[in-house]
Formats: C-alpha cells, sequence, structure tokens
C-alpha cells in the first residue's frame, strides 16, 4: 500500500459508513479499523473523526448509543466511563449503496485514461 494518504470528505464519508455496515462501533475503534484497513495509510485523528460522525448523525446516516464500561479492577462504587456507539441507519445504509455504485462507476471511467498493465498487453 502506498504511503499516508489525506482523503477527502466524500472519500471519508464512504470509509465510516463501510466499517459501520458491518457492525456498530465506538470512535477508538473506528479508527484502529480504518488504519488496520488501509494498512495504516488513513489515520484518522479524533478531530477529524468526530466532526464528521457528529454530521453523519445530524443527516441520521448513522445514529448512536451510550454503554458505561467498567473496569475489572474499578469496584462496585466506580460508576465507570461511557462510551458512544455507532451504527449505520437503513438511510445510510442506503447512502453507502448510493456512493459505492457512483464510486465503482467514477474509478471504472477513471481508468479508461490509463494505460494498459504490462500483464494486460502480453495476455493480447
Amino acid at each position: 500500500m502506498p504511503g499516508k494518504v489525506k482523503p477527502q470528505r466524500e472519500s471519508l464519508e464512504l470509509v465510516i459508513l463501510g466499517v459501520l455496515a458491518e457492525e456498530p462501533l465506538y470512535g477508538y475503534s473506528i479508527i484502529k479499523r480504518v488504519a488496520a484497513r488501509s494498512e495504516d495509510a488513513i489515520r484518522l485523528t479524533a478531530g477529524v473523526l468526530y466532526p464528521l460522525l457528529h454530521e453523519l448523525e445530524a443527516d441520521r446516516l448513522i445514529a448512536s448509543t451510550w454503554e458505561t464500561v467498567r473496569s475489572e479492577r474499578a469496584g462496585e462504587a466506580s460508576a465507570g466511563r461511557k462510551r458512544k456507539w455507532y451504527h449505520l441507519t437503513a438511510k445510510g445504509r442506503r447512502r453507502l449503496s448510493q456512493r459505492i455504485t457512483a464510486h465503482r462507476a467514477f474509478q471504472s471511467m477513471i481508468e479508461a485514461f490509463f494505460p494498459p498493465r504490462a500483464d494486460e498487453e502480453t495476455a493480447t
């Protein structure tokens, strides 16, 4: 995979909706999942991720729920910390499908301008 990339907002939306289509995740797990899937080419920061999640939630493409997480080391008196889980809504699934279709069509159109690959030249 090439070095680190700085994806545009639309690309990040596609990436976030794509990982949330697999399962609900909380912010830090989204950051880790995106980094792993992109072989560290896309490294989201909290300052980029959380405003985007807020926008996606305002657009009703994702929804969230809160969960209280307690450390095993903490006693019963500990209230624990809260973790916000994000999941895709039906509207988000439709948007993801539309964005995937548009992305594939755009990618196919752009590839028409690339020279043939070496393995394609030998096949003809």
